[in-house]
């Protein structure tokens, strides 16, 4: 049984390392931002933070899976879950070359995503990045209880520090 969840800040490179090990392994993967916002026939609607527990906790009851997101209050049922832990701690000029990258690319067309890459979303992908990192001590807090299951990357590319 493996059951991953990779958590990092935007841009850090979680749904590259989740696609890459789930090809590896052969076990499906799950982008946790399509928990919150899902599509439905009438368009993208935001689930309340039970409902997306109650959808993690639908996929848990698979043997594997790949789960990968930023830290939410809805996600922490994710922690105990995961038999491993992969905080993606990419640096953070990395992060902002990669959100710039990102949004050039998604305004010419070359890569999809599910949201519309304006320039607000620019400046909120910025906002997350930085709340992120003044929130940095809570989630190290919250990843100390996990030491025996956690890994710690500096990239997706494979630097370990565990």
């Amino acid at each position: 049984m493996r059951k991953i969840f990779i958590v990092g800040s935007v841009a850090s490179g979680k749904t590259t390392l989740a696609k890459r090990l789930s090809m590896k392994m052969d076990i499906p993967w799950y982008e946790l931002d399509s928990f919150v916002h899902h599509r439905t026939s009438t368009g993208r609607n935001k689930r309340t933070a039970n409902e997306q527990v109650d959808a993690i906790k639908e996929i848990d009851k698979q043997d594997n899976w790949i789960f990968e997101g930023t830290d939410r209050e809805s996600y922490q049922c994710l922690y105990q879950m995961a038999d491993t832990i992969i905080f993606l701690d990419t640096p953070l000029w990395k992060r902002h070359t990669r959100i710039v990258s990102r949004f050039c690319k998604q305004r010419l067309g070359l890569e999809k995503c599910q949201y519309k890459p304006d320039f607000w979303m620019l400046k909120m992908m910025f906002k997350w990045t930085r709340d992120f990192e003044r929130n940095r001590s809570r989630l190290e807090d919250k990843l100390n209880v996990y030491q025996e299951k956690l890994i710690r990357l500096r990239d997706n590319g494979g630097y370990m520090d565990r």
